[in-house]
């Protein structure tokens, strides 16, 4: 599977790498399910998994493939310590900005240089391991180090100088988020299939279309662009915004799953880890900037 993210593109179990994806799951004695025209599908003659005595007997009984019981393979709570170590390194950072750079009108200017500079270093680190066909743990770190600086000095603006309390809201409103595509998706409300995923990434680069024309608008014009990230325009775009993060949680989630099943190695779980912060970090910054939106004097 190809998942993306609403700001990076990011490789998951691709067929690069030599592990299913979305509707890949092979039936008995035939090829794989969507098959025809889906470039995400393999089938069973060049199945990866030929090798492995446990996948074929799952194939013979009409059943997707199982990982075999050996070490080395992906599991949930591989993806879970991952995940928390990512996120931790994250949350840390960004505590330790907010205490060590202050946002008073004699500073605010040093320190929103110092986090401009941390969330560009974050986003480069981010692309690298997009385009990596590996997961580099390391790379991973450091993106959540370099982005925790960026978001621990605006959760600060906005908390300190706009709405006591938006950063605790902003993280309840992301957990939120998160609880709710995870019960819905667990429960089987929502299902990743070829047509969601088409759906959800054709209206994320239309999103990210529109923000990219609106910040040169904003650039070249002043003032807010076209208005799209803020007044009621503004929370508009950002409940959107929302949206499109827990689409994109739910791919998420069934790239876990997926990678589960299909026995990815351990270090799988390090790209999981990865596009689930990528995912959080979205949500997180639109609960905040409709916050700022809602609370401002303007």
């Amino acid at each position: 599977m190809r998942s993306s993210n609403p700001v990076f593109s990011r490789r998951g179990f691709s067929r690069d790498n030599g592990y299913a994806g979305f509707n890949a799951a092979p039936q008995a004695g035939g090829a794989a399910v969507g098959t025809q025209g889906n470039p995400y599908a393999q089938p069973q003659a060049g199945n990866p998994y030929a090798q492995n005595p446990y996948a074929q007997q799952d194939l013979q009984h009409g059943a997707p493939p199982q990982a075999p019981p050996a070490a080395g393979r992906m599991t949930l709570d591989d993806v879970l310590l991952r995940t928390g170590t990512t996120l931790g390194v994250l949350i840390v950072t960004a505590a330790l900005a907010w205490a060590t750079l202050p946002v008073d009108d004699a500073n605010i200017g040093r320190s929103y240089g110092i986090a401009i500079g941390a969330g560009l270093i974050g986003m480069v680190l981010a692309l690298v391991q997009s385009f990596k066909r590996k997961a580099a743990p390391a790379l991973i770190l450091a993106y959540a180090a370099f982005e925790g600086v960026f978001l621990g000095v605006v959760s600060s603006v906005v908390d300190n100088r706009i709405a006591s309390g938006a950063a605790m809201q902003a993280v309840l409103g992301t957990i939120a988020v998160f609880l709710a595509v995870l019960v819905s998706y667990k429960a089987g409300w929502i299902r990743v299939n070829r047509r969601f995923v088409g759906f959800v990434m054709a209206a994320a680069l239309g999103f990210i279309a529109l923000m990219a024309i609106n910040l040169l608008f904003a650039v070249f014009g002043g003032g807010d662009g076209l208005g799209f990230r803020s007044g009621p325009l503004g929370i508009l775009f950002g409940v959107i915004g929302i949206l499109l993060g827990a689409c994109f949680l739910a791919l998420d989630f069934k790239q876990v799953e997926d990678g589960i099943a299909y026995g990815a190695p351990r270090e799988e779980a390090w790209l999981a880890a990865f596009g689930l912060t990528l995912t959080l970090v979205w949500i997180y910054m639109e609960f905040l900037r409709i916050i700022a939106i809602l609370n401002s004097s303007d």
